[in-house]
């Protein structure tokens, strides 16, 4: 990578800015998905429904209903990141229990009984991957995390067992952004995916 490029890097990262989903920023959320939901209407319900109920809001904005009902009774759901004012990021992030696939896993069960909030999986705009958004996305999830006194971040990210990634097995993270913010893996029950944890407590 030349200096002009890593300047240039640097630069962009320097300008984007994040905020938590809510009523006020519902359109841009809207505007990030797009007509396919983010990807296969999914409008990222998939980690929050049984599979029979996530299959039939894939029809008529079943899902997206679902999410905007959450968002409009103030539950959490995630960090958007913006850039120049575009909505160019997304990270699903709330209690773990909210996560019924996660909760229901056989490989990523609970390792203990500590409240811990999830993230299950990223969605960043095609025209921005590959540039760091995600490690920035992280970051900012530690800082609104440190803001509301949660202790405990955790995720199932992947380690790609081939060079180049393809975008759609991406969706879950990957472990080299979790490691460069500061996440340890606490359970490796699954060789390829992970649990990390980050402990927003330094002392621990």
């Amino acid at each position: 990578m030349t200096i002009t490029k890593q300047t240039k890097e640097k630069d962009f990262l320097s300008k984007l800015n994040f905020e938590p989903l809510s009523k006020n920023n519902w359109g841009k959320f809207v505007q990030l998905f797009g007509s396919k939901g983010a990807c296969g209407n999914c409008w990222c319900m998939a980690f929050r429904l049984k599979k029979q109920d996530f299959e039939k809001g894939k029809v008529n904005y079943g899902n997206k209903t679902a999410m905007k009902k959450l968002v409009w009774n103030n539950k959490p759901t995630g960090i958007l990141g913006f850039y120049d004012g575009n909505p160019i990021a997304w990270c699903a992030f709330a209690p773990r229990e909210n996560f019924l696939k996660v909760e229901n896993s056989r490989v990523h069960k609970r390792i203990d009984d500590e409240p811990v909030w999830s993230i299950p999986c990223f969605f960043i705009d095609k025209n921005y991957r590959r540039q760091g958004v995600s490690v920035e996305l992280l970051k900012a999830v530690i800082k609104y995390a440190r803001s509301r006194r949660i202790k405990i971040i955790e995720a199932y990210p992947t380690i790609p067992t081939q060079e180049k990634l393809p975008d759609a097995f991406a969706w879950i993270g990957l472990y080299k952004s979790f490691e460069r913010t500061g996440f340890k893996i606490v359970d490796n029950s699954s060789k390829n995916r992970p649990m990390v944890r980050y402990y927003t407590n330094k002392n621990r």
